[in-house]
């Protein structure tokens, strides 16, 4: 008997921690898929010497999904070099980046790289990028001017971070990863998110092809709408605005939205107003009366105490239900 499918597509933070881990107990054909427009920190400075591609978002999947031994995991997560700034706010390189980079060196081939660190790691499931072009993300702000690169959309200063993002794409244009899209033509579920919205998850389906892939493929698909809003990409968005950003990317409706309805203690706002309010503000009314029920899901997915961030256990009981395994 065919084992059920999941398909799952986000960058190298919240998700792989927050839905890989917990997802691999399970009897699942596992596959996530990355975005490759990481431009900063060690992953830049690879890439930009060695004309690689990007390492850092899909070696965190790698990680995520392996079985393999603890020394190989706390090996994969060594840094070298820690007190050399190898870019603004960034130190030092991490060995699997090094790793990656190098055996893509070696071989010329970012694909034969994979196969050896899937090998190493002893992945279970499959991690792939979303494309193997060499690009880099650019986004339009609502003014009309232009920004290039994964980390100055993220975090950079050279801009004004007030001006909305109107729209993203990949310079130059690439094609989807055809390992990838064979993936999502045979998934039973895909699973978006969470991560920011447009550094993320948005540029996994900027490749050429996705968009027919996601039009073709029956898997009941599933955002998991981000925990609070971003300065410099999301300010100000509402549930409703992240669903029809992804939907329109992604040229078909999705099915279900999973979204936190536990509005923080006023200790925790005021935390994040003093300490965080360069960079996060909280996620508008969360309770929305025009959202239709059946497709827009809340529930209390908060850690408890002062951090607003997604608790692993209570967000993965709560997918479960939604996958109904």
């Amino acid at each position: 008997m065919r084992k059920k499918k999941i398909v799952c597509f986000g960058g190298g933070g919240a998700m792989p921690q927050l839905i890989l881990e917990p997802l691999k107990n399970f009897n699942f054909d596992i596959v996530s898929i990355t975005s490759m427009v990481d431009n900063g920190g060690s992953t830049g400075a690879l890439r930009k010497e060695f004309n690689t591609m990007p390492a850092g978002d899909i070696r965190r999947h790698l990680l995520a999904l392996s079985e393999g031994e603890k020394w190989k995991k706390e090996l994969w997560q060594f840094r070298f070099a820690k007190d050399i700034e190898i870019s603004p706010q960034h130190f030092g390189h991490n060995f699997a980046n090094v790793f990656i980079t190098g055996l893509e060196s070696i071989f010329g081939n970012f694909e034969e790289a994979l196969n050896i660190c899937h090998q190493f790691l002893n992945v279970r499931g499959m991690a792939l990028p979303a494309i193997l072009d060499k690009v880099q993300l650019v986004a339009e702000l609502e003014d009309g001017s232009l920004i290039e690169g994964e980390e100055e959309i993220d975090l950079g200063k050279n801009h004004n971070r007030d001006l909305k993002i109107k729209n993203v794409y990949l310079k130059p244009k690439a094609r989807a990863y055809q390992k990838a899209i064979d993936e999502i033509i045979t998934a039973d579920n895909i699973i978006i998110g969470p991560g920011d919205l447009y550094s993320s998850l948005i540029p996994c389906f900027l490749g050429k092809g996705w968009k027919e892939a996601m039009a073709q493929s029956h898997a009941k698909k599933i955002f998991i709408c981000p925990a609070m809003t971003k300065w410099g990409e999301t300010q100000n968005y509402s549930i409703k605005d992240f669903t029809e950003a992804i939907e329109k990317y992604l040229g078909v409706p999705l099915d279900f939205v999973i979204f936190n309805n536990n509005i923080p203690s006023k200790d925790t706002i005021k935390k994040y107003q003093e300490e965080k309010k360069e960079e996060f503000v909280l996620n508008p009314p969360i309770i929305n009366n025009d959202l239709d029920k059946n497709k827009f899901i809340g529930e209390d997915l908060l850690l408890d105490g002062l951090e607003i961030k997604y608790d692993q256990q209570k967000l993965f009981s709560f997918l479960k239900k939604i996958i109904n395994f």
